[in-house]
């Protein structure tokens, strides 16, 4: 699913991820994550795709918001779970969205 967000500005949060073998509570976090953030204050939408390498994309009024977030209690258990268990590796951007534009949405 494609995000319905507002016109620029606004910000994105790039996970890149490569998963370990691990999937026990995987998918119960993840979906719990996107549930959590959606809650946030700021938080305006999410889109992910996994197929080798995991890309999560979520979107932020504020960079306020992304720092909330980031410091999230349940967030941070479920970052440490991801160092410690799901994740080879990551790389996590922050980037503001100055255009958008797009057809059928």
């Amino acid at each position: 699913m494609i995000a319905k967000t507002p016109s620029p500005p606004y910000y994105a949060v790039i996970f890149t991820s490569l998963r370990t073998e691990v999937e026990e509570e995987y998918s119960i976090t993840a979906d719990r994550m996107v549930e959590l953030a959606a809650g946030q204050p700021g938080f305006l939408g999410v889109e992910s795709a996994r197929s080798g390498t995991g890309i999560t994309v979520s979107y932020w009024e504020s960079l306020d918001a992304i720092r909330h977030w980031k410091a999230n209690a349940e967030h941070l258990i479920a970052q440490k779970k991801g160092r410690e268990r799901w994740y080879s590796a990551y790389k996590t951007r922050i980037c503001l969205v100055e255009r958008d534009y797009g057809v059928g949405l």
